[in-house]
């Protein structure tokens, strides 16, 4: 969800969250980044008519552990959709390259694996100053432009949930 524009400037569908169950997966690891993105998504999504009631929020040590807990929500059928936030900022090691890619690979392998919507608000920056950028609400918002994603997802493939 990086590179020219917003996702806010394409949206298409309802927006209309009422009645939708969300679950938030977010990872504690880099929280001072990972928590500015939950508010946002939050107050996003009750913005867009999710009684707040219908958000739950599950947080884990780091990214790496988002898709096994993201999959084992999935597998429950009692969400619309499930929101992985995380952030994995560069480092002198390959460490970033394995965590970053891996904890991404395993949230796909769960949406094609459940078909729940799930939606990757991984963060993968450079430096931290990247990282607060795009976290940062009153700047790059991406934890509101993640929501909005959601919304339109568990819309699309609305189910009974």
């Amino acid at each position: 969800m990086s590179g020219q524009g917003s996702y806010q400037e394409q949206l298409e569908g309802e927006l209309d969250g009422s009645g939708l169950q969300f679950a938030l997966v977010v990872a504690r690891f880099n929280g001072d980044v990972t928590g500015p993105m939950l508010n946002s998504a939050v107050q996003t999504l009750i913005r867009h008519g999710v009684d707040e009631d219908d958000i739950e929020v599950i947080r884990v040590p780091g990214a790496w552990e988002l898709p096994q807990v993201v999959g084992a929500i999935a597998e429950t059928g009692t969400v619309h959709a499930i929101l992985a936030l995380g952030c994995v900022i560069r480092g002198d090691t390959p460490h970033f390259d394995f965590v970053a890619g891996e904890a991404t690979r395993g949230l796909m392998d769960v949406a094609l694996a459940t078909g729940a919507p799930v939606i990757l608000g991984l963060l993968t920056t450079e430096d931290r100053e990247q990282a607060e950028e795009r976290a940062d609400p009153a700047r790059q918002d991406k934890g509101g432009e993640v929501a909005l994603a959601a919304l339109e997802m568990a819309t699309l493939f609305r189910t009974d949930a």
